[in-house]
C-alpha cells in the first residue's frame, strides 16, 4: 500500500474560508452585511482562545463580529433577555453562545432561546430534527466540516460502511444524520457496544469522538480506511503537555489511505464551518439572496 496521504485540514479550511468570503462580497452587493454576534460568559481561558479565533476569521472573511462580554455571575434571565434582543434585530444573522457556561446556567435552556435560523452551531432542536429529515438547516459545524474532509478525499461516499464512535449531540449523532443523507451505510459505536474494535474494522470510514486519547489502535481500522479523528485530548508525555487524538496516530498511519492529524486535520474546519454557517444563516433569512 502507499504511504497514506495526512488530510491537511489547514488547506481545506483555507479552501472553505476562500468561498465563504466570495459568498460575502455578494451579499454586501445585494445590500446585506453577514453579522456575527458572539457571547462569552465567564473567563474560561479556553473560551478566550476560541472566541478570539473565531472574530479574527470573521473579519478575515469580511463577516462583521459583534462581542458581548459578561462577567462570570452572570444570570441566566440576564443572558436570555440579551439572546432575546438580538434574535429581534435584523443587523445579527448569527448568535454563537460559547460553552461551557457557568453553572448558574442552563445551557439546553440557552440553546433553544436562540432563533433557528440564527443557530449558528446547529444545536437547536429544530435544527436537529431539520437535519435528520434532511432539510435546509443549519448543521453543527465539526461534522459538517468532517463530512466535508471525507468527500474531497474520496469523492462520492454512496454504498461506503462508515462507522462513527461516540454519539454525542454535538458530533457523533449528526455526523451520523449527515452520513445517511450522503448515503453512506451507518453503525453508531458507543461505550455499551460490544466488541467496538470488530466493528470498526468493517468500515471504509471511521469517525472517531469520544475524547479518550489514543484509543483506535491499528487493530481497529482496516486496510485503506479513511480515518477522521475529531478527538483533541491534553496529556502529559515524556514530561511535556502535548496534544493527541482518539486515534493512535503513529500505529495506524501505515494503514490507512487517508487521516486527519491532531492537531491540524478537524479543527481548523469547525471555525471555516462556523463563518459558512453564517452565511447560510444569512440567506436563510433574506429568502431572496439564496
Amino acid at each position: 500500500m502507499s504511504e497514506a496521504k495526512k488530510i491537511d485540514g489547514k488547506l481545506a479550511a483555507a479552501r472553505v474560508l476562500e468561498k465563504v468570503r466570495h459568498d460575502v462580497a455578494e451579499l454586501k452587493a445585494e445590500g446585506l452585511a453577514p453579522c456575527l454576534a458572539v457571547v462569552l460568559v465567564g473567563d474560561d481561558p479556553a473560551s478566550h482562545v476560541y472566541v478570539r479565533n473565531k472574530v479574527q476569521r470573521a473579519e478575515e472573511v469580511g463577516i462583521r463580529s459583534i462581542e458581548h462580554r459578561l462577567p462570570a455571575d452572570t444570570e441566566q434571565v440576564t443572558l436570555l433577555a440579551l439572546i432575546e434582543r438580538m434574535n429581534a434585530d435584523p443587523a445579527i444573522n448569527g448568535i454563537l453562545v460559547q460553552m461551557p457556561l457557568p453553572p448558574q446556567i442552563d445551557e439546553a435552556s440557552v440553546i433553544q432561546a436562540i432563533r433557528p435560523d440564527k443557530d449558528v452551531d446547529g444545536f437547536h432542536k429544530e435544527n436537529v430534527g431539520g437535519l435528520v429529515l434532511g432539510q435546509n438547516v443549519l448543521t453543527p459545524c465539526t461534522p459538517t466540516g468532517c463530512l466535508y474532509l471525507l468527500e474531497q478525499a474520496l469523492g462520492d461516499l454512496s454504498g461506503k460502511h462508515a462507522v462513527v464512535i461516540g454519539r454525542s449531540n454535538i458530533v457523533g449523532k449528526p455526523m451520523a444524520s449527515l452520513l445517511l443523507q450522503a448515503h453512506c451505510s451507518v453503525t453508531l459505536v458507543h461505550s455499551r457496544s460490544k466488541d467496538a474494535a470488530a466493528l470498526c474494522r468493517q468500515a471504509d470510514i471511521v469517525v472517531a469522538a469520544v475524547g479518550r486519547p489514543r484509543m483506535v489502535g491499528a487493530d481497529w481500522i482496516k486496510p485503506g480506511a479513511v480515518v477522521i479523528d475529531v478527538g483533541i485530548n491534553r496529556i502529559e508525555e515524556n514530561g511535556r503537555a502535548r496534544l493527541v487524538g482518539d486515534v493512535d496516530y503513529d500505529a495506524v498511519l501505515p494503514q490507512v489511505s487517508a487521516i486527519t492529524p491532531v492537531p491540524g486535520g478537524v479543527g481548523p474546519m469547525t471555525i471555516a464551518f462556523l463563518m459558512r454557517n453564517t452565511v447560510l444563516a444569512t440567506r436563510l433569512q433574506n429568502p431572496l439572496a439564496a
